[in-house]
C-alpha cells in the first residue's frame, strides 16, 4: 500500500516541528584535543617528550551515548537520523597568536626548570600544573627563583588551558582540555621525572 502525499507531509512537518525543539549535541572532542595536547608538549618539550600515545579510540559517538540513543522514542531516533548529533574530532585551533605567545614562554622557561625536573624538585600535579615537590633538592641561592619559574608556568598553564578553549568558541570545554593536557603531559613525561597520582601521591615515572 503507498502512503498518500498527505501523509508524507504530515510526517515531515512533525519533524521538521521537533528538529526546532532539540539542541544539537556537540561533544567534546577528545581525540582531536589529544593531538593538539602532544603537538604542544612536542613544542615545549622537544624531542625529549616520550613519544607514547593512548590506544587508539573509534572516532565518533561514545558507547554510552549511543544506548542512550537507542532508549529514546522512535520519533526522537527518526530525528537524530535527519538531524545528526554533531561530532568535532576536526583537530582543535590550537594557531593563534596568544597561543603561540605562551607556548613559546613555556618553552623558554623549560630550560631553567629541566635540571629541577631531573633532580625530582618539582614535579606535575594532576591538575596539569608544575608544584615544587621537594624543596631540598634545589640549592639554597636558587629557591626563590625556581618558586617564581613554577609561578609564572603555571600562570602560563592556567592560561593556556582557558585560551584554547576560548579560540574554539567553547569556552565550556576549559576543564575538558585542562583534564586532557593533564594526562597527555604526564603520558609524555621523561623517565625519571615525577607526577602525582589522581589522589595527589608522587610517583616517579
Amino acid at each position: 500500500m503507498i502512503a498518500s502525499p498527505w501523509r508524507f507531509g504530515a510526517l515531515f512537518s512533525a519533524l521538521l516541528l521537533l528538529s526546532a525543539c532539540v539542541t544539537i549535541n556537540v561533544y567534546f572532542p577528545t581525540v582531536a584535543a589529544e593531538r593538539a595536547a602532544d603537538r604542544i608538549i612536542d613544542d615545549v618539550w622537544g624531542p625529549e617528550a616520550q613519544q607514547r600515545s593512548n590506544p587508539p579510540e573509534e572516532e565518533g559517538e561514545p558507547q554510552s551515548q549511543r544506548l542512550e540513543r537507542q532508549d529514546q522514542p522512535m520519533a526522537m531516533r527518526v530525528l537524530n537520523r535527519v538531524v545528526p548529533t554533531a561530532h568535532a574530532q576536526a583537530d582543535l585551533e590550537v594557531e593563534t597568536p596568544r597561543i603561540h605567545e605562551l607556548t613559546s614562554r613555556m618553552r623558554d622557561r623549560h630550560s631553567d626548570l629541566r635540571a629541577h625536573y631531573e633532580s625530582g624538585a618539582i614535579g606535575l600535579t594532576n591538575d596539569g600544573l608544575l608544584s615544587i615537590r621537594d624543596q631540598s633538592a634545589i640549592p639554597l641561592p636558587d629557591r626563590n627563583r625556581v618558586r617564581n619559574l613554577v609561578e609564572q608556568d603555571n600562570s602560563d598553564r592556567r592560561a593556556l588551558y582557558r585560551e584554547i578553549a576560548e579560540a574554539n568558541n567553547r569556552p565550556d570545554w576549559e576543564g575538558d582540555i585542562r583534564r586532557t593536557f593533564t594526562e597527555r603531559w604526564q603520558s609524555r613525561l621523561p623517565d625519571g621525572w615525577y607526577y602525582q597520582d589522581s589522589r595527589g601521591n608522587w610517583r616517579q615515572k
